[in-house]
């Protein structure tokens, strides 16, 4: 049998009513059923996610099962998938997620042809019978390219604003190079210091065609859903992007970026607070206000006059409470 081309990380918890579409539809992956390797990882479920992804792991050529007694966060289990890694490129898709017939033949072969770190691709977003094609933020298609010179303009949508790990395949390289972790025990937003640091750090990437990626919105169970303690590890990944951003050679480039994003993203998360417990709801100001306390001055009052009178309304208290001008 031959050694996998590519290797699928797939990390699910109480996913039963989709995780058999996700597994399904990867056994059409590839001509050859022995490129691809399952990794599946159960965190924690308490319905029957395990028992599928171990009935479906007889189909599979090769295919490892590892079971969490408890949840350890996407991110983590994530990283417990990157262990286990075979062959010469590796993705990740959720457990409520699918792909089309042949996507990762399709990604392996132009990952081969373009010689890059990473290729990202567009996504589909089902929401209940609508489907809609939500695009990869990069003008060249097909085509290597500078990941760094993805990264800007600091006040549009990049592809740092688009930071969702299922959306591409990654050279073997990335994983050797230490690039490819997330950061342990964040429960949300886990992508934002990944991508962030893909974009950074690794020499080529490109935005590529290929057969789709459905990405299920409006799950129950997923935590863009949710309000609960969870939420407040946002505050937390944006931290760690204005951090890793500070320390990198060409920080005065990238922080208008970041710092932007930061207070995008705050505005987003105050409003969205208030449907929070009350006690939640000041945690969740709480981080943000300690976020914001940590941006310097002089981008934020920039990257304040580029957001829309609304954004800038929600933020003024918070802004104020920490210390910078309004």
């Amino acid at each position: 049998m031959r050694t996998p081309l590519v290797t699928v990380i797939l990390p699910a918890k109480d996913a039963a009513p989709y995780i058999g579409t996700t597994l399904e539809t990867l056994l059409r992956q590839f001509d050859d059923p022995s490129a691809l390797k399952l990794v599946a990882i159960d965190d924690g479920s308490s319905d029957d996610t395990g028992a599928q992804m171990r009935r479906y792991a007889e189909r599979f050529a090769h295919a490892e099962v590892i079971t969490n007694p408890h949840p350890v966060g996407l991110a983590s289990a994530r990283n417990q998938g990157l262990a286990h890694v075979e062959g010469e490129a590796f993705c990740f898709i959720d457990g409520d997620d699918w792909m089309q017939p042949h996507r990762l033949q399709v990604l392996a072969g132009k990952l081969s042809e373009l010689n890059c770190d990473f290729l990202r691709t567009d996504h589909v977003r089902v929401t209940g019978t609508e489907r809609k094609i939500v695009r990869a933020p990069f003008a060249w298609r097909g085509a290597a390219a500078s990941p760094r010179d993805a990264i800007l303009p600091s006040d549009d949508t990049t592809m740092v604003d688009y930071p969702y790990a299922w959306a591409g395949i990654f050279h073997r390289r990335i994983l050797d190079r230490g690039l490819a972790a997330f950061p342990d025990g964040l429960f949300t937003a886990e992508d934002r210091p990944w991508i962030w640091r893909l974009h950074l750090q690794a020499e080529s990437f490109a935005v590529v065609d290929a057969p789709a990626l459905l990405y299920r919105r409006g799950v129950a169970t997923s935590l863009t859903q949710v309000r609960d303690r969870r939420q407040l590890d946002f505050a937390r990944a944006l931290t760690q992007v204005v951090e890793t951003v500070e320390r990198d050679a060409e920080a005065q480039r990238f922080l208008p970026k970041v710092v932007w994003t930061a207070l995008a993203l705050s505005s987003h998360h105050l409003v969205r607070s208030r449907r929070m417990a009350p006690g939640l709801r000041r945690d969740m100001r709480r981080s943000i206000r300690d976020l914001l306390d940590a941006l310097p001055p002089a981008e934020v009052a920039v990257a304040l006059d580029q957001l829309d009178g609304s954004r800038r309304r929600v933020l003024a208290h918070t802004l104020r409470q920490a210390g910078q001008a309004t």
